[in-house]
């Protein structure tokens, strides 16, 4: 597995490509950006075949629909690119092309893309929909755990309890797991969850 990350957009979101052995992979959070990111699977030679949004926010899929791949959300935040209106980031950054998602993801799910296998875990709080995907010894985060802080709970849509829960559930991961955020650098979970 080899994973690339690609910070785009105004709000400096983390954009991950996740490849196999085989040149496979799919995007996580492709927020802005777009043409930076096609040139990238086009230098590797990398055959992207889904995108997973962490969560409906604008910084995390306005490049959904340019991308022209299937689209992974969980259904609680499809509304957000479905309806891009409904998208609170649309106040600040303007519209962006709404999608029709592929898949709905939900709690205990798995992603297999060749030898790669990752599990949702469903972690609303920052957004109802949002989630993580972990496996192969890292958890990418999204907007719910970051180095240093967690997601905001100031949105529509969101809950400090319901992040707080959903804290609790990444707590029980191992303390070693790598920690792949939305935003800023990496971390492990023991550092920040575990002290």
């Amino acid at each position: 597995m080899k994973i690339d990350k690609l910070v785009v957009g105004e709000l400096q979101t983390n954009c991950y490509i996740v490849s196999s052995q085989k040149n496979n992979a799919f995007v996580i959070d492709p927020g802005d950006d777009v043409e930076r990111i096609k040139e990238f699977l086009t230098q590797r030679k990398l055959n992207a075949q889904f995108i997973v949004n962490t969560h409906g926010h604008f910084d995390h899929a306005g490049a959904d629909a340019d991308l022209g791949l299937p689209v992974y959300i969980h259904e609680k935040d499809s509304v957000l690119v479905r309806h891009p209106k409904k998208n609170v980031m649309s106040v600040f950054f303007g519209t962006f092309k709404p999608v029709e998602p592929a898949r709905f993801l939900k709690d205990a799910d798995m992603l297999i893309l060749d030898e790669l296998k990752f599990r949702v875990i469903h972690t609303p709080g920052h957004s109802q929909g949002s989630l993580c995907l972990w496996g192969e010894g890292i958890l990418f985060s999204g907007d719910t755990l970051f180095k240093g802080g967690v997601g905001r709970t100031d949105f529509p849509g969101a809950s400090s309890k319901l992040l707080q829960e959903s804290l609790k559930k990444l707590s029980r991961l191992d303390s070693e797991f790598m920690v792949y955020p939305g935003h800023g650098s990496e971390t492990t979970i023991g550092r920040e969850l575990h002290g």
